[in-house]
């Protein structure tokens, strides 16, 4: 699992990952940010195809779902909650490098960097790894910890994307029909998947 030889993430993605993920993001740019709760938790038929692969096995329930913060620092839910015993194996979503293993305060973290400026973000997790470490989709990153949810245990799955905060779903294709939201909750959501669309865009020029 573990090495050190890490490959090159930097710069574009590759066609098959971009084309897919770039209609997710106008889908969601469209129709609004992930509902919590319950309406997160099923994948509807309109869904966005696919791109990362669950970090927990099925069913993987989301018991919450993201919300954007209407500022960068203002209250919010800056991924998904999935329901998973503690001790359920967590597994990478897609190829990368070990970004961070560790804490943060007093939160077990384990965030792993993608090609194209992407990173996900896991916790509360027990990991081997350490930072630099080369994983592949499907490797088993860690395990999940009690601590999360209530009631819980769950994993909290984040995803950015040159650091700004976008729903995670958009990877794993299961962006729902649209939600209304406040609008300065709608517009902070926007401003993540700006960053996103920007990204995915030049990447999927190479597709066209």
């Amino acid at each position: 699992m573990r090495s050190r030889a890490a490959p090159r993430l930097r710069g574009r993605l590759p066609p098959f990952v971009a084309a897919p993920l770039l209609a997710a993001v106008l889908l969601v740019v469209a129709g609004g940010p992930q509902a919590s709760g319950a309406a997160a938790a099923s994948v509807g038929a309109g869904s966005a195809p696919a791109v990362w692969t669950w970090p927990i096995a099925a069913p993987h329930p989301v018991a919450r779902g993201y919300l954007a913060p209407p500022t960068p620092y203002g209250a919010g839910h800056r991924g998904i909650d999935i329901r998973a015993p503690a001790g359920a194996e967590v597994r990478a979503p897609a190829d990368g490098v070990v970004h961070f293993a560790g804490f943060v305060v007093d939160r077990p973290v384990l965030s792993v960097q993608h090609a194209g400026g992407v990173l996900s973000s896991f916790e509360p997790v027990s990991t081997p790894l350490h930072a630099g470490d080369v994983v592949h989709r499907g490797d088993v990153i860690g395990v999940v910890l009690a601590g999360h949810c209530d009631p819980g245990p769950c994993l909290h799955l984040g995803a950015r994307v040159d650091g700004a905060y976008v729903n995670p779903l958009l990877f794993l294709g299961g962006v729902p029909p649209a939600v209304l939201y406040p609008t300065r909750t709608r517009e902070a959501h926007a401003r993540g998947c700006a960053v996103a669309y920007a990204l995915l865009r030049r990447s999927a020029e190479t597709c066209v």
